[in-house]
């Protein structure tokens, strides 16, 4: 059970930001239109309602998304630097080719390619788009002991793991082992440049994050954010700036024990294939989406 669904942005232009993904990314658009009042509510953001949206699915194909949702832009939101949602992690064949497109496009690097010491497998680099959201883009060359990797099927592939950082890592992994069932992996202490970058400390910093995992899936890192970090600033009632909201499958979606914003209900968005679907708050009151897996 792969349990990466999608992941929602908010953006000041939807159009620009799908024809961004598919010209540099090779993303494609699969479903367009505006939010619903009760979807919008469902993410406690009924002032998203009437938001044009639009989801785009990877070039190999595969089953998960991102999706743009539009909204106005928060005066003060620097990215990296408040607790919620901070990265995807897309899979892709060849980091230096990758590299090397990045390098025409729009898209600024923040994190050129580099291999991570103890960890052969994988060859990263990162990026961030116009509207200040981060992509980290991954080269994944063999699996790890404990979990499985994906190998990209097309030049830029599909989600892999989704980043939150957050105010107590600790808390919040208790709260996606006791709400969501899922398993943690080992806490990891490494220089993180670009928390480094953010919040101005010395290169040699390093940071706790740690992943977590179903079944031999691994999904989700969580990162402890430096104390100099701060809630999300955000219009009232909107969906967050930036990365706003991860969407996960759940093979058990009767056994959550979660406080959900609104009932979950089924819904017809590629995004739900017609499953329920409901949202939840983390600790920092990240929004969590859970869809029911058919």
């Amino acid at each position: 059970m792969k349990l990466i669904r999608a992941a929602t942005i908010t953006v000041a232009n939807v159009k620009a930001a799908a024809a961004l993904y598919a010209e540099w990314l090779d993303y494609s658009v699969v479903e367009e239109g505006v939010v619903e009042a009760d979807l919008a509510a469902s993410w406690g953001s009924p002032e998203s309602a009437g938001e044009p949206y639009a989801v785009l699915r990877p070039a190999s194909g595969a089953d998960n998304y991102i999706r743009f949702v539009g909204g106005k832009p928060v005066p003060g939101y620097k990215p990296l630097t408040t607790f919620g949602w901070q990265a995807i992690e897309i899979c892709i064949q060849d980091v230096h080719a990758v590299n090397e497109r990045m390098e025409r496009s729009p898209f600024k690097i923040i994190g050129p390619p580099k291999e991570i010491p103890g960890l052969p497998t994988i060859h990263p680099m990162q990026v961030m788009g116009p509207e200040g959201e981060v992509v980290y883009l991954t080269h994944i060359k063999g699996d790890l002991p404990d979990y499985d990797l994906p190998r990209a099927a097309s030049f830029i592939d599909k989600l892999f793991i989704l980043v939150l950082g957050g105010s107590d890592m600790q808390g919040t992994k208790a709260w996606f082992a006791n709400t969501l069932g899922l398993k943690a992996g080992r806490d990891m202490d490494i220089v993180y440049t670009m928390l480094n970058d953010s919040f101005s400390l010395p290169d040699t910093t390093t940071h706790t994050l740690c992943t977590m995992i179903h079944e031999r899936d691994c999904f989700l890192e969580l990162d402890q954010f430096p104390a100099a970090a701060t809630p999300r600033p955000q219009h009232e009632g909107a969906l967050p700036p930036g990365f706003a909201m991860g969407t996960f499958k759940h093979p058990d979606f009767d056994g959550i024990k979660g406080d959900w914003i609104t009932p979950p209900v089924a819904r017809s968005s590629v995004v739900y294939a017609g499953g329920r679907v409901g949202t939840l708050r983390d600790p920092d009151g990240t929004l969590v989406e859970v869809v029911e897996a058919l």
